[in-house]
């Protein structure tokens, strides 16, 4: 029987100490912690994509504006601008940016939280969705575009049938308020 018991109390506490080791640690995350996920995630490389799918539009809305007044503009601006666009996205302080970060990724994750980013984003799935995310996104846009402005044209609609609304009965005549006693 004593046996039975010691065996027990060895299995009990061999399980306890697995169930503690389970449990995620909940103290700050250290910015070695924050490093570690922003390095996991490639948060560089992410940083260099969105600044290059940028510089597209930029082009453009200074192409557009050249467009408006390219009689007042020298025939250069166009490409002066767009150089100086471009040496701004390419001399971005992406150190200094990702360094900024640090305390707001701390303030919401814990270091348990923090392990098991990256235990995710280290895995073949964690990559697969680092690297075919800025697809889907960009298909589910597309996707969800054209449902995005038939609601919002029907909100316009009845924004502007409300405003309507209000001015006519705003126009309409009101009936005079009483006359005021004097004393």
């Amino acid at each position: 029987m004593k046996r039975l018991l010691i065996a027990a109390l060895l299995c009990l506490a061999f399980s306890a100490n697995g169930l503690a080791q389970q449990t995620p640690d909940q103290s700050p995350a250290s910015k070695e912690d924050v490093e570690r996920y922003l390095d996991a995630v490639h948060s560089h490389e992410m940083m260099r994509q969105m600044m290059e799918a940028m510089v597209k539009p930029m082009h453009q809305m200074v192409h557009d504006e050249y467009l408006k007044d390219k009689d007042k503009l020298p025939a250069d601006f166009e490409a002066r601008t767009n150089k100086v666009m471009d040496d701004m996205f390419r001399n971005m302080p992406m150190d200094d940016v990702m360094q900024a970060m640090v305390p707001v990724y701390q303030k919401h994750f814990t270091k348990g939280d923090i392990d098991a980013l990256v235990v995710f984003y280290s895995s073949p799935v964690g990559q697969k969705i680092l690297r075919d995310m800025p697809a889907i996104l960009a298909e589910s846009m597309q996707t969800a575009m054209p449902i995005m402005r038939t609601y919002v044209e029907g909100m316009q609609t009845r924004l502007q049938q409300q405003i309507a609304e209000a001015l006519k009965e705003s126009q309409k005549p009101r009936a005079q308020d009483p006359p005021s006693r004097q004393n």
